[in-house]
């Protein structure tokens, strides 16, 4: 059974985010609140824990996940990032977006577009999030938490505990989420390209 924290989401409590990350540590998987929706998150590095989350979701081995960061810096380490996009990340995270951009060495193979060479990387504007990626000194491998046949992420995190608690190890209560995903915008080439229109506001990468 999975444990339950009830996080403050504008002041989160320092034992409880440690004994989240000791989780994540752990090998565990966590639902936890983004400034857009629930998501699932394990560590970056452990692949069995990756597998629980596709067991889940009931993904197949193309699904994409995305990098969970704390700021830029961690997106520096992660993804090759160009003067211009930088400018462009700077201006727009943290917010709701996943940006795709080529992988650098530090990304698991796993975790690579085998095809493009890329990698979903994201900075959320959610102090929970923020405190959980301090705390882990790393991103968070992360999927947003739509259920088999839903077409939206699950809202409430007590649905989520009734739901998941035989299937994930800590459900984390941070208040409702919206049922908007990320805005999803390619910064690969020298064009911005948006993937998917969600929460974050597309006009800065349109012409």
């Amino acid at each position: 059974m999975s444990q339950f924290f009830r996080i403050h989401p504008e002041t989160p409590q320092v034992r409880l985010v440690r004994q989240a990350v000791g989780i994540l540590n752990a090998g565990g998987v966590i639902a936890y609140p983004t400034d857009s929706a629930y998501a699932l998150g394990c560590h970056i590095g452990d692949k069995q824990a990756l597998q629980k989350i596709r067991q889940v979701r009931r993904l197949d081995a193309d699904h994409h996940f995305s990098l969970v960061c704390r700021d830029l810096s961690d997106l520096g380490v992660y993804a090759k990032v160009s003067n211009t996009a930088y400018r462009m990340l700077k201006a727009a995270t943290p917010g709701a977006y996943t940006f795709v951009l080529p992988a650098t060495r530090e990304v698991p193979r796993r975790l690579v577009d085998r095809r493009r060479k890329t990698i979903g990387l994201r900075v959320p504007d959610n102090e929970i999030c923020r405190a959980l990626l301090s705390e882990l000194g790393e991103p968070i491998m992360s999927s947003t938490l739509i259920l088999p046949d839903e077409s939206y992420p699950m809202t409430d995190p007590l649905d989520i505990r009734d739901e998941l608690e035989h299937q994930v190890d800590l459900v984390i209560d941070g208040g409702f989420c919206g049922m908007e995903t990320t805005t999803v915008v390619d910064l690969e080439g020298d064009v911005p390209l948006v993937l998917r229109e969600g929460m974050g506001a597309i006009e800065p990468f349109v012409s």
